[in-house]
Formats: C-alpha cells, structure tokens, sequence
C-alpha cells in the first residue's frame, strides 16, 4: 500500500491538487504531514474496531476461554487498518523528510536526516513503554493486554488509547504548524545560455562567473604556449 500510494500520490494527486492550490507539489510539507496524522488515527480506529469484530467472534463460537484455539476469521480483516496505515506513511513520513530536506539549512540537512531517525527510533521505545504501563496498571482481573489469554483482554481499549495521544499529538502539531514561518527560498534564473550559472536572491553570481572566465583565460593561454 506504500508503494502503490506513493505512485498515486505523485501522478494523480498532486496534479489535480495542484490546480486548485497552485503550489508546485500540490500541498506543503506540513499540510502533507497533517494529512498524515488523521489518516494514522483512522487506522487505528480500525485496528481497534478490527479487535472487536475477532472477540466477537470468537465469542459466537465459545472460543473466548481457549487462548490455543484458532478463531474461524480470515486474516485478510487486518488489510484494511494496515493499508490505511501505509497511506498515512505516504503522507506523513515522506512528508517529514521533505520538510526537513526543504527548510533545514544546508549544512545541517544531514544532522536534520538524523534526528528524525533518532525521534523514531525514541517513538519506538516509547511505544514500548506504554505497552508495559498498559499491562501493569490495567488491572489484574480485567487487564488489557494479558498474558495468557488476549481474547478476555481489552486491546480495543489500547487502540483507543493510542488514538487519543495521536489525537492530542495531532491538536500540538497544528499549534506548531500555524504558527511556523516558512523560510524564503534562495530565487535561481538563468544567468549565461548554458544554463550553468545561476543567481540568488535575484543577484547573478557574478564570483562564479569571474573565476569562470579567469580559469578559461589561464586554459588559453596555457595552449597557446604549448
């Protein structure tokens, strides 16, 4: 599903986004990763919807109480929760590498390229983490996420959780995104018919252009000695 997003995102979407906001890659980078959060929560609604429906039915066959036991639902429910989750990756992780490729500067795009590997590696952790919370806070008697038995456990529950904190992660990430300034981009025209040299800031870089003629001049004479 991340594959094939990416390739829709760029041939379909983007043009036809592109018409109404007339931005050169249809949205912005953090318009992108917003859209990306909503669609991660999506999905884990229907993972924890996608629980619910797999008790249900191993409630009807009296299989609730045999943690052994294969309950008769196709795998194929987990699909969907998975193929919404690769959708928001389309959006929300390459939009994360955008931004930071876009607006870190220069020298510090790869330092920038490591940091987002290093806050998801932490994300990780973290979701470890809450996972070990879950299980020893929950209760004994009506644990979330038991030991021996998943199926008298409340993992619905835990997807819910994790829908609220993306839900607040989403409300902070909107404060941040309205409130955070683009920063100009350096203006690039043709400076010479090879289109080899360029300007900025609507400047010609007249120091490329000079040590350009100056090494062309040194070549030349250079030959004529020769």
């Amino acid at each position: 599903s991340l594959l094939t997003g990416l390739v829709l995102y760029e041939r379909l979407f983007v043009p036809f986004i592109r018409r109404f906001t007339g931005h050169p890659s249809g949205i912005t980078c953090l318009q992108r990763m917003g859209i990306g959060c909503v669609i991660n929560i999506f999905a884990t609604i229907a993972a924890s919807m996608i629980e619910m429906k797999r008790k249900a039915v191993a409630m009807h066959h009296n299989l609730l109480d045999q943690p052994n036991a294969v309950i008769p639902i196709s795998v194929f429910w987990l699909v969907p929760q998975f193929c919404i989750h690769g959708l928001a990756e389309v959006f929300m992780y390459v939009g994360h590498l955008e931004f930071l490729y876009d607006q870190a500067p220069e020298s510090m795009r790869s330092t920038a390229a490591a940091l987002h590997y290093l806050t998801t590696s932490l994300g990780n952790y973290l979701g470890t983490l809450l996972v070990t919370l879950v299980h020893g806070y929950s209760g004994k008697q009506h644990n979330w996420l038991p030991n021996r038995n998943l199926n008298r456990g409340k993992l619905e529950y835990y997807y819910l959780l994790v829908t609220g904190i993306q839900v607040l992660n989403f409300i902070y990430f909107l404060v941040c995104a309205i409130s955070y300034t683009y920063k100009s981009l350096e203006a690039v025209k043709e400076c010479t018919k090879e289109n080899k040299d360029c300007c900025t800031a609507g400047c010609p870089r007249q120091d490329l252009i000079d040590v350009h003629n100056v090494q062309e001049g040194d070549r030349l004479r250079s030959n004529e000695r020769v």
